[in-house]
């Protein structure tokens, strides 16, 4: 296949089966480097697991086209892989849970691998791994203005190897105003909810992020999260997504009150920016607003929330890192 070329069926199942062996890693590899090493973040931990696979790679440095071709595909398989080994490794260590090392069924997409292996019982439902693949093409890359896809194009134009660029392309997605916003956001929400006596009150809701913006409330950082976005001003067409897919599930699950809240900020937030910064650009509720509810409400740990932006954005870096290279 030519680069560039749309696949045929016969090489998109082709592509699909590399991706279902190159899942499996090392036995070594999981003992020495994640299992033995357990880590307070799993951002790091998989930016350490990148590198180390630098190791296990006959031909780590050749930045040929084909050769970074092979090295994405094999990345874009294992980052599941690392990520669920390391935050079941997580829990053992830091919350004195049981570890779940579920062997690797073939055959399953990203988002079901990732519901399967992060689960006591392997179950799931097929609205539930819909809803978590959506989340992922959605949080894909969507341009080389963003920080991490510009550190990744930063990293690789000197001609640096694929995991020392992907590495430094996740130190950058780490950063709570990048891919740690959904985290923020999540945390935000329950602030809120705390100390907001009448969440259904629009005067006291707008106090409190008045309060907010002024650095006298939440983290102290003055940020709305969810709130404004480099590119999109007037509407962010994958939140638009996300809020529709996240009513029904919160009136499904209980969780009426975080939704109806997060609403009443991507209502109450643009005007409460125009009048504390005397600004007239518009501003609009982002991807991370309704992101993280909606992993709450699939179950899935805080600590998963900024990985799976890295599982969503691997693809994306690594097609702009094979760009510089042909």
């Amino acid at each position: 296949m030519l680069f560039g070329d749309l696949p045929t069926a016969n090489q998109l199942d082709s592509i699909c089966e590399v991706i279902d062996v190159c899942r499996f890693l090392p036995d070594d590899f999981i003992e020495d480097m994640i299992i033995k090493n357990p880590s307070k973040d799993i951002m790091n931990k998989i930016a350490r697991s990148i590198l180390g696979l630098y190791s296990y790679d006959e031909n780590p440095d050749d930045i040929s086209v084909q050769n970074v071709l092979r090295q994405s595909l094999q990345l874009v398989a294992q980052f599941p892989t690392i990520m669920t080994t390391a935050y079941q490794v997580k829990r053992r260590a830091f919350y004195g849970k049981s570890m779940y090392l579920h062997p690797i069924k073939r055959g399953l997409s990203t988002a079901e691998y990732i519901l399967r292996q992060t689960r006591s019982d392997k179950l799931y439902s097929d609205d539930e791994a819909k809803l978590l693949d959506i989340m992922l093409m959605l949080h894909a890359d969507h341009g080389g203005g963003n920080n991490s896809t510009f550190t990744t194009r930063v990293i690789t134009s000197s001609g640096s190897d694929t995991y020392s660029t992907i590495a430094a392309a996740m130190s950058s997605l780490k950063g709570p105003k990048h891919g740690g916003a959904n985290l923020m956001v999540n945390r935000q929400l329950q602030d809120i909810l705390k100390h907001v006596e009448h969440p259904e009150d629009d005067d006291e809701v707008r106090e409190y992020l008045r309060r907010i913006l002024r650095k006298q409330a939440g983290d102290g950082s003055g940020l709305i999260y969810g709130m404004g976005h480099a590119v999109y001003t007037m509407s962010d067409p994958r939140e638009v997504i996300l809020k529709e897919r996240a009513k029904h599930l919160a009136y499904e699950k209980g969780f009426e009150e975080e939704y109806n809240m997060l609403c009443s900020i991507e209502r109450l937030a643009p005007g409460i920016f125009a009048e504390e910064k005397g600004s007239s650009k518009p501003v609009c509720a982002n991807v991370d607003l309704f992101s993280g509810l909606i992993y709450n409400m699939l179950g899935i740990s805080e600590d998963l929330y900024t990985p799976l932006f890295a599982i969503a954005r691997v693809p994306g870096w690594c097609a702009h890192l094979s760009l510089i290279h042909i």
